[in-house]
């Protein structure tokens, strides 16, 4: 798996760009808590804490932090979408109690040990939380779907394929009537998870047509297209122009076009079924420790039923704070997200694949172990 270097400048202002839900309603002594089982338990939780990170949590971390201050009024629970690379930074600098981000911190570039070293005593814990489809868009008039290739997809991304009626396009598409319109490809110019995932799967899956290492800063060596901050930034600027192309958290998707991908020798419309199926066949990142559930995603696969353009979320925090109430209230939140009530809140607001059995358990085992040092 690969990693994007760190980038540490902090993120200011970060209660003007949190998007906290409100407490609603007057606490009391009998306020329920979900509890890290999400089990509805009695508790008297009450604190604030700031996270941030993968922008394709945004929306999802909206319906957790719901469900989760619904049940906890006095918990204030602030997520900053400022991208992947931003949160683990912010995380490492401890402007953040915990950070969500779409590429698992590797050692390539010394963001594990940095993270170590933030965490102390106790050793980072890294779990998924978020599993999703990254949905290929597109808007284009009079066409709503399209087939594509991983090597085509490529090919429009790096430059070489230009127009909507290009050759390649019209191959697999042979009932689709594609106009002559000029390609705009639009991708992300911050620090992005999902850019990182989606040049991963095309340097993996196109048979060598992307040539750029993943990263999850686009490459400089590609030029033309349309640079978008964002998820919401990136889905603005596809929506809002005529022959433009993009890549996005499926949830994010709206009314644009939406591209199937080839996977053996069918095409794959994104879903969570087939997101998670590809989890399910990947197997964990070579070395990582007890407390890393990163996992090396399998792009390549020609199983049925799967869609291998995907993004695995993962949830970042430490085993020990120096706090007691900022343990507490790391644990039991992000032991919601991973309980049964956290990943069906999150396939009902969104449509992301729950995690299977097997994975929630180990992942609610290591946040259980989170506490004060």
């Amino acid at each position: 798996m690969t990693s994007t270097s760190i980038r540490r400048a902090i993120v200011p202002g970060l209660a003007v760009l949190a998007l906290a839900l409100s407490a609603c309603g007057a606490g009391n002594e009998s306020s329920a808590s979900t509890g890290s089982d999400g089990s509805g338990d009695s508790s008297s939780l009450s604190g604030t804490i700031a996270g941030g990170g993968a922008s394709s949590q945004e929306k999802v971390q909206a319906a957790w932090r719901a469900g989760f201050q619904g049940e906890n009024p006095d918990v204030t629970i602030n997520y900053d979408p400022v991208g992947s690379g931003d949160g683990r930074a912010n995380f490492i600098s401890e402007a953040y109690a915990f950070a969500g981000t779409d590429s698992a911190l590797t050692d390539e570039e010394g963001e594990l040990s940095d993270a170590q070293a933030r965490c102390g005593d106790g050793n980072v814990i890294q779990v998924p939380g978020y599993v999703s489809p990254i949905a290929v868009v597109f808007n284009l008039e009079g066409v709503d779907t399209l087939n594509l290739t991983a090597e085509t997809i490529a090919n429009i991304f790096n430059g070489s394929i230009t127009t909507w009626n290009d050759d390649a396009i019209a191959a697999d598409n042979p009932d689709v009537e594609l106009p002559d319109t000029a390609i705009t490809p639009v991708h992300r110019q911050d620090d992005s998870g999902t850019t990182e995932n989606f040049t991963s799967y095309l340097s993996e899956a196109s048979g060598g047509a992307w040539s750029d290492e993943p990263d999850g800063l686009w490459p400089s060596s590609i030029k033309g297209g349309e640079a978008a901050d964002g998820t919401s930034g990136l889905i603005g600027a596809v929506e809002g122009g005529d022959g433009t192309i993009g890549y996005a958290d499926f949830s994010a998707v709206g009314k644009l076009g939406v591209v199937s991908v080839k996977v053996g020798d069918e095409f794959a419309a994104p879903s969570a079924e087939g997101a998670a199926k590809v989890v399910a066949i990947s197997p964990p990142v070579e070395g990582a420790g007890e407390t890393d559930m990163a996992v090396q995603i399998d792009r390549t696969t020609t199983e049925a039923g799967t869609y291998p353009v995907i993004l695995v979320s993962y949830l970042v925090a430490c085993e020990t704070y120096e706090s007691e109430e900022e343990a507490e209230l790391v644990r039991e939140y992000l032991g919601y997200i991973v309980s049964d009530a956290g990943q069906q809140a999150a396939a009902d607001e969104v449509g992301s694949a729950p995690l299977d059995a097997a994975l929630s358990e180990k992942a609610t085992s290591l946040i259980e172990n989170i506490s004060a040092g």
